[in-house]
């Protein structure tokens, strides 16, 4: 069985005010285009930006990502 990491970005961005992809990649440092890619599970991120996506949406590391 494949198991793949899942992420809750695009429902994070949702519950914090429809933030843009554009926005939270600007946050973070990232390209819109990276957002883009980890939203569609076609990129893992570092460690360093998913911790910096937890910390921009104040939550757990295990709320941005799911390993299944």
């Amino acid at each position: 069985m494949k198991k793949l990491i899942y992420n809750n970005i695009k429902i994070l961005r949702e519950n914090n005010g429809e933030m843009s992809q554009q926005k939270l990649a600007e946050a973070i440092g990232v390209t819109r285009q990276t957002i883009i890619a980890i939203e569609k599970n076609k990129y893992s991120p570092s460690l360093e930006v998913a911790f910096k996506i937890a910390l921009e949406f104040g939550v757990p590391l295990e709320k941005v990502f799911v390993y299944k």
